[in-house]
């Protein structure tokens, strides 16, 4: 397919941009579902696919899937899922609302695979997007460049592959074999032979580094794993059934309507109920292994709390790092092998969508409340962001909890734009 004019045009089929593909299937609209392409740079769709622990969960409840909010009678269900797969009746013998992790990457695999008239796209990795022009300069399309060279246009875009990973400066001069970050976890670590001793150190207080730090005593046997924690300790997830209404879906017209000083303080007031925290029974089992550890042995894990890393460098063989006290302001070395991250995600909006913004001259990225970027109401071509959106729809727009709402926002403004363009041609 060396050249392809498509109506929809989703980069990333990860769970944002499947419940789109999902509303716009349940739409009604063959037209648009006909005219919808997904890319996926991936063989196939797994969720978070390099921290796929065997034993981790989802911290959201499974009633929050990518459709069942929005309409409750979708075969595109994660129940319809289970018992399409001959598994309903032992799911609800668990007694949990909250399934594994690659249970859930199961079921948007499961959802791919259903879509009758939305087309997904594997192996094909966006290289270059470019906004196509008319005479008079508005934006009417876009052409997209895969890697292997092949274009796709289209006239709405949606971007939904995720932030780059963030690397803290402090560890920009390591070199790159040195450094794992969260979202090459499994990938790299595979690559570690499991018979040699070796020295990991986790820096990060998250459930990613969290959840690093537990699967090293498995995937690397003689392993002796440090993590650091830039505060007092590690911590449960700060919530109640009253912030969690910050998460429903309705929230998001308050947030959006709100002044930007006050989006500014909810956003730090939420913080450890996501970004900062851990789920309570994951912490409770971290800290059974290690008194586990204390009172049996052997001791292979350190938890370093109230400390920072300061510095960071080579030295022979080894990895120095420079952590800082935050109590008695001392700083001591702390020789390893390997450093893994679990320090989040760039804050910025992503690479394609900053340098999207510079070729159609666009100094501020301002999204509207159906998260389509504004580039000028006489445009016909859109481009819509999935995922990016805190400073503007919340903390849940980066979460699976408004996926089913948002998608039905972004459709319903797909469908009403396409009327009106309608309306002016008739």
């Amino acid at each position: 397919m060396p050249d392809q004019d498509v109506g929809v045009l989703a980069i990333g089929a990860g769970p944002a941009n499947l419940a789109l593909a999902v509303a716009i299937e349940e739409s009604g609209s063959r037209e648009l579902a006909d005219s919808t392409l997904l890319l996926e740079q991936s063989p196939d769709i797994k969720w978070q696919r390099n921290l796929l622990m065997p034993w981790a969960r989802s911290q959201v409840s499974f009633l929050k899937d990518l459709v069942t909010l929005r309409n409750p009678r979708s075969k595109y269900s994660f129940l319809n899922f289970l018992h399409d797969q001959d598994r309903l009746d032992e799911f609800v013998n668990l007694g949990t609302f909250h399934p594994f992790r690659w249970e859930l990457s199961d079921y948007l695999q499961w959802v791919a695979n259903s879509l009758e008239r939305v087309r997904i796209r594997f192996g094909a990795r966006t290289e270059r997007v470019e906004p196509r022009l008319s005479p008079e300069g508005t934006v009417v399309g876009w052409t997209v460049t895969l890697a292997g060279g092949d274009t796709i246009r289209c006239r709405d875009l949606v971007i939904g592959g995720g932030r780059a990973p963030k690397v803290p400066a402090v560890f920009a001069d390591l070199p790159p074999d040195r450094v794992i970050h969260s979202a090459q976890y499994f990938t790299r670590i595979a690559d570690i032979p499991k018979d040699r001793p070796i020295r990991p150190v986790v820096v990060g207080g998250a459930q990613s580094a969290a959840e690093m730090f537990m699967a090293l005593h498995e995937n690397l046997p003689l392993s002796e794993p440090t993590i650091v924690v830039r505060s007092i300790g590690l911590q449960n997830y700060q919530t109640s059934k009253f912030v969690n209404e910050l998460f429903f879906p309705s929230f998001v017209d308050d947030f959006y309507d709100s002044p930007a000083e006050v989006r500014a303080q909810i956003l730090d007031e939420m913080r450890f109920t996501n970004y900062a925290g851990l789920a309570p029974p994951f912490l409770d089992e971290l800290y059974t292994m290690l008194y586990r550890q204390k009172r049996l042995g052997p001791r292979r894990s350190t938890v370093r709390a109230m400390t920072e890393v300061v510095g960071a460098r080579v030295d022979g063989d080894e990895v120095v790092l420079d952590l800082r006290d935050r109590r008695s302001g001392k700083v001591e070395p702390l020789r390893c092998d390997v450093v893994l991250l679990g320090t989040g995600y760039d804050s910025r909006m992503p690479p394609i969508v900053r340098d999207l913004a510079d070729q159609i001259g666009i100094d501020d990225i301002t999204v509207s409340r159906c998260y389509r970027v504004d580039i000028g109401d006489s445009a016909w071509g859109a481009v819509y962001l999935q995922g990016v959106n805190e400073k503007t729809h919340g903390i849940a727009d980066s979460l699976i909890s408004v996926l089913a709402h948002r998608s039905q926002d972004i459709l319903a403004d797909l469908v009403a734009r396409r009327a009106t363009a309608e309306l002016r041609s008739a």
